[in-house]
């Protein structure tokens, strides 16, 4: 049964993954040349210069990227489940429901994981190599609320995906949007340092919204 659910999960991702890896891999790239361009252009120590005087680290083409790769699994992984009834059909096989929505939701955290984990690994390896190790921390702590909004973002599109009536619909997106914007308040380097472990357990806890939308789709709540 456990196989059969990551292969259903697998069949309506498996477009998804290897283009959102070539995109993540071709933003990472394009980052890594900017970087390289200035040192190219005007040495390292200018490089050096900036990232301590100014509030910028180079890789801000990669602000939103996550966003909109924990969006799109959301809505590719669990539209189907509704829009085809597929979900009814899920909820009625001899496995625990909730048990069934974790183990979806889990593949696709697993898969996020996956390629947000790649990505940060190539910036540190480059970084590492012509950065002091407290440039380093600075670009990859102030990336950081950027991959963790992607990974709650997806749970939250899962919660509004799944939940059965329009309303609480309209509802959740707008407390997704809420919480979202919290991610991006600030431009300034390093300004969530010391909000990032309350950032890690809200997207824990987010893993359990689209149980109540199942809850309620169970129910019978419809429009």
């Amino acid at each position: 049964m456990i196989k059969a659910i990551y292969y259903k999960e697998w069949i309506k991702t498996r477009i998804f993954f290897p283009l959102a890896f070539a995109l993540s891999l071709g933003f990472t790239g394009y980052a890594i040349l900017k970087l390289a361009r200035v040192i190219k252009m005007r040495g390292v120590e200018h490089l050096w210069e900036i990232l301590i005087s100014r509030d910028v680290v180079f890789i801000e083409n990669l602000q939103y990227l996550p966003l909109m790769m924990g969006l799109v699994l959301g809505i590719v992984q669990f539209i189907p489940e509704m829009l085809q009834k597929r979900l009814k059909l899920t909820l009625h096989l001899p496995y625990p429901r909730q048990k069934m929505i974790l183990r979806m939701l889990s593949y696709g955290f697993v898969m996020l994981v996956a390629i947000f984990v790649i990505q940060y690994a190539i910036l540190f390896f480059y970084l590492r190599s012509i950065l002091a190790p407290e440039l380093v921390s600075r670009i990859l702590l102030t990336s950081a609320p950027w991959f963790v909004c992607g990974l709650s973002i997806y749970f939250l599109s899962a919660w509004i995906c799944l939940e059965p009536t329009w309303k609480r619909k309209f509802i959740n997106i707008l407390i997704s949007v809420g919480v979202v914007s919290i991610y991006f308040l600030s431009p300034i380097p390093q300004a969530y340092d010391t909000f990032i472990p309350l950032m890690v357990l809200f997207t824990v806890c987010s893993l359990f919204f689209p149980l109540l939308s199942v809850q309620r789709f169970k129910e019978g709540k419809q429009d």
